[in-house]
């Protein structure tokens, strides 16, 4: 590989081409694609929609992992001998690679697709390396200071969907099943109470109820609607449900306000978030800091950390909670996208990390 002019100085030279690599962080709403190195970092960035479900709707699940193929090739250049870091917003076998499913990009298409294959039988000059999304945001977690000296770290992303992934940082080890999955928790089976009624809502896999229907993106989104639907006097006077307005924006405008009916979903959404982290320190005391990050919690900042940590405050670990009641909220921070960066964390799973031996995955 060429080394790029940037790189040719007396404290990186060839040895800096040589741990570059194209890095890809997909997910259902955005396609981002970066040159890094642990020397240079993210550089020449460029984002577009990703070619999900939601912006192709009439496409099958075949046609939009072909779609996925070609964009991600287009991405890559035609240069020989790249290596390439793709950190994906799917739930996959972290040994093989195969993808099993991802409700933000193929709906509720559940079928084994070898990404890895499709790609290398395309480019097969190209050394391609594929992480889960949240892997990939640990990964790049990793390479920040701030949690230096953490032994165990569970990282929550909130997005279009919602999963997590706990590294043991001392054993450098992602335990995963047998499956190669780990952290899944977007898919738990899950519920929530909204203006003193229990709501049931359909996730975007198609199963009702998950975790994922209630406390993503779009699941508060549902919680909005159906709380039109419980009390639609009351609603039909809030700003959230103005015509031709931006939802999210008007979402975090009415917090910032501190709009009752903004805290009531909000509350309502993080609820169920908050009985899976409950019971994941209640079986593992150890975990010394769960960190919060995604596209939701980017865009609500403080005001979701804070209703989280509320929650965990008002609900919390039996006896615990009771003589130690800070013990849980202060274990709870929320980190932003330039911390737990997917585009990093992708080029550290494809050429090793400027800061620390590479972390495996244990099955």
């Amino acid at each position: 590989m060429r080394v790029p002019e940037t790189f040719q100085d007396e404290h990186t030279g060839a040895a800096s081409a040589a741990r570059e690599a194209v890095v890809f962080d997909i997910g259902g709403t955005h396609f981002r694609c970066a040159r890094w190195s642990p020397e240079s970092g993210v550089r020449r960035m460029w984002s577009k929609p990703s070619p999900s479900v939601l912006v192709h709707p009439d496409a099958g699940a075949d046609e939009l992992r072909t779609r996925l193929i070609d964009e991600i090739c287009a991405g890559v250049g035609q240069e020989k001998g790249t290596t390439a870091g793709i950190s994906l917003g799917a739930a996959l076998d972290q040994r093989s690679g195969v993808v099993y499913a991802s409700a933000p990009l193929w709906g509720d298409s559940v079928t084994r697709f070898d990404l890895l294959a499709g790609l290398r039988e395309r480019r097969p000059d190209v050394d391609w390396h594929l992480v889960n999304d949240v892997t990939a945001a640990l990964l790049g977690l990793g390479e920040t200071p701030r949690f230096d000296g953490f032994r165990r770290l569970l990282l929550v992303t909130v997005s279009s969907g919602i999963a997590c992934r706990l590294v043991d940082r001392r054993l450098r080890t992602i335990p995963v099943d047998v499956c190669g999955l780990q952290g899944e928790i977007g898919h738990i089976p899950s519920g929530t109470t909204l203006a003193g009624n229990r709501v049931e809502l359909n996730c975007d896999c198609g199963s009702p109820d998950h975790l994922a229907a209630f406390a993503s993106g779009p699941g508060i989104r549902r919680l909005a609607e159906r709380l039109r639907e419980l009390e639609p006097r009351r609603c039909a006077v809030s700003p959230l449900f103005d015509e031709d307005i931006e939802f999210e924006s008007t979402f975090r405008r009415l917090l910032d306000d501190d709009d009752p009916l903004a805290r009531e979903i909000l509350d309502a959404a993080t609820s169920p978030l908050a009985d899976v982290l409950r019971t994941a320190w209640c079986l593992d005391p150890s975990i010394d800091r769960i960190a919060l990050t995604g596209g939701v919690v980017d865009g609500l900042g403080e005001h979701y950390h804070r209703a989280l940590a509320e929650r965990l405050t008002r609900d919390g670990v039996y006896l615990t909670s009771r003589f130690h009641p800070e013990w849980l909220a202060e274990r709870l921070v929320r980190c932003d996208s330039s911390e737990a960066d997917g585009l990093v964390g992708a080029g550290v799973a494809a050429v090793g990390s400027g800061r620390s031996a590479r972390i495996g995955v244990e099955s």
